[in-house]
């Protein structure tokens, strides 16, 4: 599937590799593919945001994926149930950041001794990939691009999404600014179709 990708759609990907590198994470996860998409100026993934509200796409979104790590993982809509049951989720996180030390517990991996060699990706970061094909089915269009990836970020349920939904970024917004779905190379702009065979061929 990845020779079906174009220039900006595999930089996306090679990115959330170095990002997920960078992060000491033991596979590249959903957020890895957002945080480089995000900081990749010049496609039509940055072009949509931009047209969205998102002066710093990458900024916004690294700080609120941080707040996320810093609430273990929990999301906005999770934490707000939970203080609904009188559990303070800040309170906790202070607590144990008391005693075990500041982002005990983020997940991060950052000393770099948690992983070594091939990194992998995970099921769901796959599963945005396989669903960023079936969106350029859907749209009729003859390659992946970074925009199909950023379409397929909002149609999961985790953290990712609901980042997105929470600064208007949404499988419907996302879809007004781009248009409907027609030719490689129509709607916003960007590198379409740079020499990429036909997704219909792929599978």
């Amino acid at each position: 599937m990845f020779e079906r990708f174009t220039q900006d759609a595999r930089a996306v990907v090679t990115g959330a590799v170095e990002e997920s590198e960078r992060s000491g994470s033991g596979a590249v996860e959903v957020e890895h593919l957002l945080v480089s998409l995000a900081g990749r100026p010049g496609g039509k993934g940055a072009f949509v945001l931009a047209a969205l509200g998102l002066a710093d796409p990458e900024g916004t979104l690294r700080a609120a994926l941080a707040d996320v790590r810093h609430r273990a993982g929990l999301s906005q809509a999770e934490a707000d149930a939970l203080a609904g049951l009188g559990i303070d989720v800040t309170e906790v996180v202070s607590r144990v950041e008391e005693v075990h030390g500041v982002g005990a517990l983020s997940g991060d991996r950052r000393d770099g001794r948690w992983w070594r060699g091939h990194r992998s990706f995970s099921r769901p970061a796959k599963d945005v990939l396989e669903q960023s094909l079936r969106i350029a089915l859907a749209r009729r269009e003859r390659a992946i691009g970074d925009q199909h990836l950023l379409l397929a970020l909002t149609t999961g349920r985790g953290v990712v999404a609901e980042v997105l939904a929470d600064h208007g970024v949404t499988f419907a917004s996302v879809t007004r600014v781009l248009g409907p779905g027609g030719a490689a190379g129509e709607g916003a702009g960007g590198r379409e179709g740079e020499g990429e065979g036909d997704v219909r061929a792929a599978g």
